[in-house]
C-alpha cells in the first residue's frame, strides 16, 4: 500500500495509522460553545432565582431578587444574540435575532451622533446626581438606598459605555 503524505492525513482527519481523528474545532466554535454553556447555566440560575422570589414572603427579598432576575434575563438575551450571531456567521445564515448592522452604519448620521453625545452627557450627569444622593441618603434603611443608587450608577456607566461604542462607530461611518 502506498504511503500517503502527512498533508493527506491532516486534510481528511486521519492519523498515519489510519485511525480517524476528528478535526479540531475553530476558535469561533469554541467561543460559541462557551457562550452556549454559559447561556444554559444562566437559564438555570434565572429559574432558581424565580423560585426563591416566589417562595419568599418578604417583600424586600422579592424586590431585590426581581432586580437580579431582570438583569439575568437581559444577560440571557445578550448571550443568546451573541451565540446566534456566531452561528449565523459560521452557517452563512441571517436569523432575525443575530447582531447585525455594525458594518452598515450609514453616512449622514449627524442627528443620531448628536443625540448619542447628548445621552452620554445625560448619563454622566445622572451618575454625579446618584453619587450626591448616596451621600444624602447614607444610613437610610441600613444602607439599602445607597446600594440601590450604586446599582443605578453601574447601569448608567454601562449605558455610557454602550453609547460611547455607538458614537465611535458613527464617527467612523
Amino acid at each position: 500500500m502506498e504511503k500517503m503524505s502527512p498533508e493527506y492525513y491532516v486534510l481528511y482527519g486521519q492519523k498515519e495509522s489510519g485511525a480517524f481523528e476528528p478535526p479540531a474545532i475553530s476558535e469561533v466554535e469554541k467561543l460559541m460553545n462557551e457562550f452556549e454553556a454559559h447561556e444554559l447555566r444562566e437559564r438555570s440560575f434565572i429559574q432558581r432565582y424565580k423560585e426563591i422570589a416566589v417562595a419568599s414572603k418578604n417583600p424586600l427579598v422579592q424586590f431585590l431578587l426581581r432586580l437580579i432576575i431582570s438583569d439575568e434575563e437581559k444577560h440571557h438575551v445578550i448571550s443568546h444574540a451573541m451565540v446566534t450571531t456566531l452561528k449565523a456567521d459560521l452557517t452563512w445564515t441571517s436569523p432575525e435575532d443575530a447582531l447585525r448592522g455594525l458594518y452598515e452604519l450609514e453616512m449622514g448620521n449627524d442627528e443620531l451622533l448628536k443625540l448619542t453625545e447628548d445621552f452620554i452627557r445625560l448619563e454622566r450627569e445622572g451618575i454625579k446626581q446618584y453619587k450626591q444622593l448616596i451621600k444624602t441618603s447614607r444610613g437610610y434603611y441600613r444602607g439599602l438606598f445607597s446600594l440601590l443608587f450604586e446599582c443605578m450608577i453601574h447601569d448608567s456607566e454601562k449605558h455610557a459605555e454602550i453609547l460611547e461604542f455607538l458614537r465611535g462607530r458613527l464617527r467612523k461611518a
